[in-house]
């Protein structure tokens, strides 16, 4: 059963499927998807991660090379009960791109 969703803008010119499919295996649990234009233009590629019950999370400026760190997230996420990432050094670059979270 899929609990979390990460989403990658899939109308970014061709940047959103590059990084979804240079992503890789992600943890039980975690659903990658491309989904249509998230409107933050100004920042392709756009990632949002939700799950319910758990915090929200907004990335922009992503590309490919994140894709390692976004799915290090994607482990980090799915194992934080409340989805608030304590220690984000481990993201490299990805934790620079985060737009906003929003708790649970």
């Amino acid at each position: 059963m899929t609990r979390h969703v990460i989403s990658i803008c899939g109308e970014c010119e061709g940047a959103g499927a590059a990084l979804a499919g240079a992503v890789g295996a992600l943890p039980e649990g975690v659903a990658l998807r491309l989904a249509p234009c998230m409107n933050v233009c100004s920042r392709p590629v756009t990632v949002a991660a939700r799950a319910e019950g758990k915090a929200a999370y907004l990335f922009g400026g992503v590309g490919p090379a994140d894709a390692t760190a976004l799915a290090t997230f994607a482990r980090l996420y799915a194992g934080a009960p409340d989805g608030m990432i304590a220690d984000a050094r481990p993201l490299g670059r990805l934790r620079f791109c985060l737009i906003g979270r929003i708790p649970a």
